[in-house]
């Protein structure tokens, strides 16, 4: 998990390189396209079962659903916005809208130690937005598209969780994934394709892969498992590990400036878990 949560850092730098090439539908098929390619050998050299229960079936269908909005809006965000900003915002309200989600569903009155975290997480969510300033900034800057992927990234493993109930929690994210390239495919803009395929860059293929193999089919693909024995709660709290590794990696790779309100935002956010898992 602490790997591939690494990894998931590193992946906001990569993709925000790829929004320079193509439109964020293009980018999410491309993406899905090579987790399913990679997946698939993976789990038959795991001897891994691909088949899942029929009352799984919705689930997958509604997880993958949610995954295409998810990584439209991801992409979209990070076409307008900074890449270092979208890995800490999206990734320090992801596990608070979660647990909040999950006193929701559970009609479960929170504890003292709740009530803090989650105050704490509506303040970082605050100071990441910079609501203080220039509303309009807002909208340039593509976080509201970030804020609506933390969003539905929380519902999405509401279902996901449930993976293990119905086969292998592998052979659940491989259909996501089919699913999620099929719900996109007939939006495909076959311009950029066109374009994608002819000039062939290893700046923009290396990324895609990187996106989709590694960063997708490995370390997203432990993230469903851990949340199908961990629940969505418990497995988003590693998720704290990544504001810094996109944090520091955009800054490393993009030259993006480490503005403070992002730094203290980040530091409220895992304050905020700590306090929510705090027994």
């Amino acid at each position: 998990m602490i790997i591939s949560m690494i990894f998931w850092g590193l992946s906001w730098p990569s993709a925000k390189i790829l929004t320079a090439y193509s439109n964020p539908v293009n980018l999410t098929i491309y993406r899905y396209a090579v987790v399913f390619i990679t997946l698939l050998p993976i789990l038959f050299l795991l001897k891994i079962r691909l088949k899942i229960k029929r009352k799984g079936i919705p689930f997958v269908v509604i997880s993958a659903l949610l995954l295409a909005v998810y990584s439209y809006f991801m992409f979209q965000g990070l076409s307008k916005g900074f890449a270092g900003s979208g890995g800490v915002l999206v990734t320090t309200l992801n596990p608070i809208f979660a647990y909040t989600f999950s006193l929701i569903i559970q009609r479960k009155r929170p504890s003292k130690n709740e009530i803090i975290g989650l105050f704490l997480g509506l303040l970082a969510g605050c100071v990441l937005l910079k609501i203080w300033g220039n509303f309009d900034s807002i909208f340039l800057s593509g976080n509201l598209y970030f804020l609506a992927s933390a969003l539905i990234w929380s519902i999405m493993s509401r279902f996901t969780a449930k993976s293990s109930d119905y086969g292998s929690p592998f052979s659940f994210s491989l259909w996501m994934y089919f699913l999620t390239f099929l719900v996109l495919l007939p939006f495909i803009n076959l311009i950029d394709l066109n374009q994608n395929l002819q000039e062939i860059e290893f700046t923009f293929w290396g990324n895609v892969l990187f996106g989709g193999a590694i960063v997708t089919s490995i370390a997203t693909t432990i993230y469903f498992y851990a949340t199908s024995k961990l629940g969505s709660e418990k497995a988003s709290s590693f998720i704290f590990l990544v504001p810094f590794s996109a944090a520091v990696s955009s800054w490393l790779l993009l030259g993006e400036k480490l503005e403070i309100h992002t730094i203290i935002g980040g530091l409220l956010g895992i304050a905020a878990v700590y306090m929510i898992q705090r027994k």
